[in-house]
């Protein structure tokens, strides 16, 4: 068997899956199913007040696809369960994905029972990867999604993450951030995920810092003689007081004072954001910016703004990386053809589709007008979705810069009407209708599927 050494290189442990899916791809390898399958991602309902979805991961799902591969310590601790028989396992260790993947481009605004991408694979090899498939894009679609609202309530002042410490674990923290940056986000704390994205990266200075000097000025100078173009906390003690000392420090430091913002983080952050402006600015220092944080979401950032508080820019922390309004996606992974036939699910309030599908976006000057899913191979108006990013294994181009998807991002959420981009729940909602095709298919497969269950009750 190949050995690899796990390093930074190796993008996911092949075991992250569910147990289920070894013994179902076990099962399908002893019974010598291995006709191509196409299995669909897409989400069945939106969360609440979320008008759209910006799917996103597909760019690290795919590398780690690419790369997924067995090792002896994988297959051993396998072996130890005494579930699997030996026949298999040896089988296992050879394991390549060599299927074809078709995706929205990241950073596409995306609606409920779409599909971000399919899967079309032998059946074991796109078994195997639904868990990390769901997880994957799940998540960073997720992050993508909350990051796009506050980006849109902060009406064009930056965004910075500042979540990383309240993430659910590294991945989610460094992924996190790459998704919110996709979605407009200027910046993030996060120095791994600055390393890893090359996306930009900013900080302040903590309360720790100050409070570990005599005095607030004294904390002030020092910082700012090391990194003269810095934002100064300045609500450790007394805010009005912290920007004071500000002040002084200017007057101080005269053509050398460098500073370029204050950071308020705690208070009444629309009196303070304001009070603090008229200081800065009787002062002379106009051009020091003021930069907030402290348990803001986008709803307190659009009531901020709409009051006309005094703000350049936003630390999001807890809100963004959580998406504490709403933490999970009703994400699903369903399995819609095997051997060249339509499959179906009929479980109430989870039916899903038949068939491989193109997603067909409407734009009337300029603007989203409506979404048609159709059946893969049938021509539709409007532009076509859903792109091969993987052919036979192996991903399709040059994956862009995150520079690049970014910008693509922010054209894509342009396109949609002004009503959809809102906070609120938009009225009506964006129309996604399916093709006459792809009505008729189901039609088809929901009576082949439904005269199977009959003739299987009478027997």
């Amino acid at each position: 068997m190949e050995q690899h050494e796990r390093s930074e290189l190796w993008l996911v442990p092949p075991l992250f899956t569910d147990l289920y899916e070894f013994t179902m791809l076990e099962a399908y390898h002893a019974l010598g199913m291995a006709e191509n399958a196409v299995f669909s991602l897409f989400v069945r309902t939106l969360p609440r007040n979320r008008n759209f979805l910006l799917a996103c991961g597909i760019d690290d799902l795919l590398a780690q696809i690419e790369s997924l591969r067995f090792l002896d310590e994988d297959i051993a601790y396998l072996n130890s369960l005494g579930t699997f028989s030996k026949d298999f396992l040896g089988w296992l260790g050879s394991f390549r994905f060599t299927g074809d993947i078709y995706a929205m481009p990241e950073g596409s605004p995306v609606f409920a029972q779409e599909p971000v991408l399919e899967v079309i694979a032998p059946i074991g090899e796109a078994q195997l990867i639904e868990t990390l498939v769901i997880n994957q894009v799940g998540f960073q679609t997720l992050i993508a999604s909350k990051a796009a609202r506050i980006v849109e309530a902060a009406q064009g002042r930056r965004i910075v993450d500042f979540g990383s410490r309240r993430a659910q674990g590294i991945d989610a923290a460094v992924k996190g951030a790459r998704a919110a940056y996709i979605a407009g986000v200027a910046a993030t704390s996060n120095a791994e995920a600055g390393k890893r994205y090359a996306i930009p990266v900013a900080g302040t200075v903590a309360h720790s810092f100050i409070q570990a000097f005599s005095s607030e000025k004294e904390a002030f100078r020092k910082f700012a003689r090391q990194f003269p173009d810095t934002t100064l906390l300045v609500d450790t003690y007394d805010t009005l007081a912290g920007v004071k000392a500000v002040i002084a420090l200017a007057d101080e430091l005269g053509a050398d004072f460098r500073v370029r913002a204050v950071r308020l983080d705690s208070g009444n952050l629309l009196e303070l954001s304001c009070s603090t402006r008229q200081l800065l600015d009787a002062a002379g220092l106009t051009h020091v910016q003021i930069l907030v944080s402290g348990a803001l979401n986008e709803d307190k950032i659009g009531n901020l703004i709409r009051a006309g508080a005094s703000i350049d820019a936003f630390g999001v922390g807890t809100d963004l990386s959580v998406s504490s309004d709403a933490p999970a996606l009703d994400i699903a992974y369903k399995l819609t053809e095997y051997a060249g036939l339509g499959r179906m699910k009929l479980s109430a309030g989870k039916r899903s589709l038949p068939g491989r599908k193109q997603v067909y976006r409407h734009l009337e000057g300029g603007v989203a007008v409506g979404d048609t899913m159709a059946r893969f191979g049938e021509r539709c108006p409007g532009r076509a979705l859903l792109e091969p990013v993987m052919i036979a294994g192996r991903r399709v181009g040059t994956p862009l810069e995150l520079t690049d998807i970014r910008a693509r991002t922010a054209s894509m959420i342009a396109e949609l009407p002004q009503h959809l981009r809102s906070l609120q729940a938009a009225s009506p909602p964006y129309p996604v209708t399916l093709s006459s095709g792809l009505l008729a298919y189901d039609q088809e497969i929901y009576r082949l599927v439904t005269q199977q269950d009959t003739s299987e009750g009478r027997k």
